[in-house]
């Protein structure tokens, strides 16, 4: 198309406010398809929220055990996806597969046609290629790092010398899913997974790109370092998640892009809130609200909740309250993401929430924090990480304050109880902690503390 398609995210929103106003797939597929300058094929996946390789899945399933039918992998279908015709017997399944016509594919109707016996047998006789002599592998990769290395290779010749739109798209999508399954996921395996993401963003950025290309390779790389460096932290890794958080900002700053720039390091300002020193969470959070030159966002939101809980928990009254109505407005008016934003980079009501409470609990108005906790609670959905718990070792900090001791104690052992073991990472056991800390000295030796202390203890195992 003419003009420069947009990113997946795009589609997602135009998909999720189409969910909202009740209209149809085929709708929305041709909004997507107008607004996003994206093929009619790739804005019937987009609009059924499918990465490639799950549209991939979906046709291998569906033609499964049919002769004629293809196997589709993700790149194939983005080439189809980018110009090249699919054979007669592929569309047939491409139109069974999204329920519509050619047409609407971006193909015409004549293309459907069964191919014939005789057309078979002539494709059957023409030569095979040159046999190409194979790779000899290292022999301490596995098969899937040979895989993997085979298949990043074959792409970096196709595109002979720069990076093709589809290989950015793919990219694209595939950090897009990352950054959804980090709201939920444990961190440990999380990483490993962006690990891989990483590793192939690093193999074309190593190369010289055209500016906009390096461009969107530093989005990447910054959107994925952040992530590492967040599941470093959360596993207690602090040295290390320190250094990726830098490299994040390294990254994001090297893409020029400013709400980037700004998320990446609000986000970082999460080390030094969790685990010190708190000023530094007020120097970082503070510079990503600058960043975003007073424009309502959902960065300059975050960065301003960020802000304000840092400054409660040093005492700031002032500071924190006016961090706190900044942040307030900035989101009111950033029409920031609802009840459906399960994006990392994302900041739904229930994270601003999060933060509020936080604000108002280090402040102690806890009347107040507890109204913002029952509130975020409810817009959680069943799948999910760690936050809902941070709110409630909120809620037994404010029963601490209010001198309800065996309460807090045991409201905080219940909530680590029912975090699954692959979840109880050091920063969640900080937490809990940090309601011990904040009992009266003589409360601390107490039974309830005690418990609360014994199951921090016991190996996930055992509980």
């Amino acid at each position: 198309m003419d003009r420069k398609s947009h990113r997946p995210s795009c589609a997602q929103q135009l998909r999720r406010q189409a969910e909202r106003q009740g209209r149809s797939v085929q709708a929305v597929a041709q909004t997507i398809h107008a607004h996003c300058s994206v093929s009619q094929l790739r804005a019937q996946r987009l609009a059924r929220g499918l990465t490639l390789k799950q549209a991939a899945d979906g046709l291998n399933a569906l033609g499964e055990g049919r002769a004629d039918a293809p196997r589709v992998d993700g790149d194939q279908l983005g080439h189809w996806e980018t110009g090249r015709q699919p054979r007669p017997n592929t569309l047939g399944l491409l139109c069974e597969f999204y329920e519509c016509m050619p047409q609407d594919l971006g193909f015409g109707s004549a293309a459907a046609a069964v191919p014939t016996p005789s057309s078979a047998l002539v494709l059957a006789e023409q030569p095979m290629p040159p046999a190409v002599a194979p790779r000899e592998p290292f022999a301490a990769e596995s098969l899937e790092q040979q895989v993997d290395a085979a298949r990043r290779s074959v792409d970096r010749t196709l595109a002979v010398g720069t990076v093709s739109a589809t290989q950015l798209d793919l990219l694209d999508e595939q950090v897009l899913w990352a950054r959804e399954q980090y709201v939920y996921a444990p961190p440990a395996p999380m990483i490993k997974v962006l690990l891989g993401h990483l590793s192939e963003v690093e193999d074309l950025a190593a190369h010289r790109q055209p500016a906009a290309v390096q461009v969107r390779l530093s989005e990447l790389t910054a959107m994925l370092s952040t992530l590492i460096a967040d599941g470093l932290m959360k596993m207690g890794h602090l040295t290390r998640s320190q250094s990726w958080y830098a490299t994040a900002r390294h990254a994001a700053d090297d893409s020029g892009n400013t709400e980037l720039r700004a998320r990446v390091r609000a986000q970082a300002a999460m080390l030094p809130f969790y685990y010190g020193p708190m000023e530094a969470a007020v120097s970082l959070s503070r510079e990503a609200r600058i960043i975003c030159r007073g424009r309502p966002s959902a960065t300059a939101a975050f960065a301003a909740a960020a802000e304000a809980r840092a400054l409660a928990k040093l005492g700031d009254t002032e500071g924190a309250q006016a961090a706190l109505r900044y942040a307030t407005a900035a989101f009111e008016q950033s029409g920031a993401g609802g009840a459906a934003d399960n994006d990392a980079f994302g900041f739904p009501e229930r994270r601003f929430r999060l933060y509020e409470s936080g604000t108002l609990t280090a402040l102690g108005r806890t009347g107040q924090a507890r109204r913002v906790q029952e509130a975020a609670l409810r817009l959680y959905p069943t799948k999910t990480g760690i936050d809902p718990a941070l709110i409630s070792f909120e809620a037994a900090l404010c029963l601490a304050h209010d001198r309800s001791l065996t309460e807090a104690c045991q409201l905080a052992a219940a909530t680590f109880l029912r975090i699954i073991p692959e979840h109880r990472t050091p920063i969640v056991q900080e937490r809990a902690r940090e309601v011990i800390g904040a009992l009266p000295p003589g409360a601390q030796s107490g039974r309830a503390a005690r418990e609360l202390r014994e199951i921090l203890a016991l190996p996930p195992g055992q509980m």
